[in-house]
């Protein structure tokens, strides 16, 4: 992207490309055949597995936990990406030095795919406090919502067949069962947040990444605490939303256990909120091989908090089956 600045150490890898380019050959899958995807963060190598199946390999680059705004990635994912068939970025300015990496290392026959930028229109951005519309860059937390995880189920089988046609089928299959999984959970979403009032559906967060999600199932986002530089909140911003939390009486702020926030707990003391402190927005739950270490078992989980946390009752999302469809072998460095 023209004007993007480029940290020191993704510079000193870009010195490699070169000669990392010419290691990886010009071929569209790997020696053994099979192909080899890289993904950024957790959710999105999730939904690439759904949809990969037993077809491709599929590595993640970010380690869950890890501030996927500020991520730097390291020497050995330069490797990774030369390697790669194909790339799957969120895109959406999320990912910029993995970004510069990958068009820098990948071998000519492969794929880099932006999915959220490539699925959502420009009238679509949303902006807010995290992301503020002078800086330039759009909310990009799609996947917290599953008609937007659909669409980037639907991109990652559209490359795949491009580059693998002859996985059609299997492809085919496992984005139906994907999109099935993904529907149920809306569905239940829907139904258990009727036990919440329309006027109480109200988050403040961690982080700015429920917007989309927000829009889509008619929540309210009243604040975030992480602002755009991703420290502290001023003091000031802090008694400004002591006051809004009053005003509007929310019973419970959503903090992560990710990102410990005393400014979180501060206001929970000051406005006797409880502080929730266990949401999270690319952090997959379990482990990997876990039922709900997945996409899926993400999503399910923060739903069940954020409705439970406001009161309300979730007994068809704490029912819903969040084993993948299809077994995930994808790579989550930790």
């Amino acid at each position: 992207m023209p004007g993007r600045r480029l940290a020191p150490l993704v510079l000193g890898l870009l010195l490699l490309a070169p000669l990392l380019a010419a290691c990886g050959g010009g071929d569209v899958a790997a020696d053994d055949g099979e192909l080899k995807v890289v993904t950024t963060v957790a959710p999105i190598t999730s939904i690439a597995a759904a949809v990969a199946g037993d077809r491709a390999q599929v590595e993640g680059l970010v380690p869950e936990g890890t501030n996927s705004h500020t991520f730097e990635p390291p020497p050995s994912a330069a490797v990774e990406l030369s390697e790669a068939d194909v790339v799957l970025v969120n895109g959406l300015q999320l990912e910029d030095p993995t970004l510069d990496l990958a068009e820098a290392t990948m071998s000519d026959g492969a794929r880099l795919v932006e999915i959220g930028t490539q699925v959502l229109p420009e009238s679509d951005y949303i902006y807010d406090f995290s992301f503020p519309e002078e800086d330039g860059k759009p909310n990009p937390h799609l996947w917290t919502d599953p008609t937007w995880a659909i669409r980037y189920a639907e991109v990652v089988r559209d490359t795949l067949v491009d580059v693998d046609p002859a996985g059609e089928a299997t492809y085919d299959a496992n984005l139906a069962a994907f999109t099935e999984q993904a529907t149920a959970l809306s569905d239940a979403l829907r139904a258990d947040q009727e036990s919440v009032p329309r006027e109480d559906r109200v988050l403040l967060t961690y982080h700015d990444a429920y917007a989309y999600f927000a829009k889509t199932y008619g929540w309210t986002v009243i604040g975030a605490i992480q602002p755009r530089n991703f420290e502290d909140p001023t003091p000031k911003e802090v008694a400004a939303l002591i006051d809004q939390i009053e005003a509007e009486q929310v019973p419970t702020i959503f903090g992560s256990e990710v990102f410990p926030s005393g400014a979180l707990e501060e206001i929970g003391r000051a406005t006797g909120a409880r502080y929730e402190d266990t949401l999270r927005d690319d952090d997959l739950p379990g482990e990997p091989g876990d039922p709900e270490h997945s996409w899926l078992g993400l999503m399910r989980y923060d739903y069940v908090t954020m409705i439970t946390g406001l009161g309300g009752e979730a007994p068809r999302l704490e029912a819903l089956d969040v084993a993948p469809a299809v077994p995930d072998t994808a790579s989550y460095p930790q």
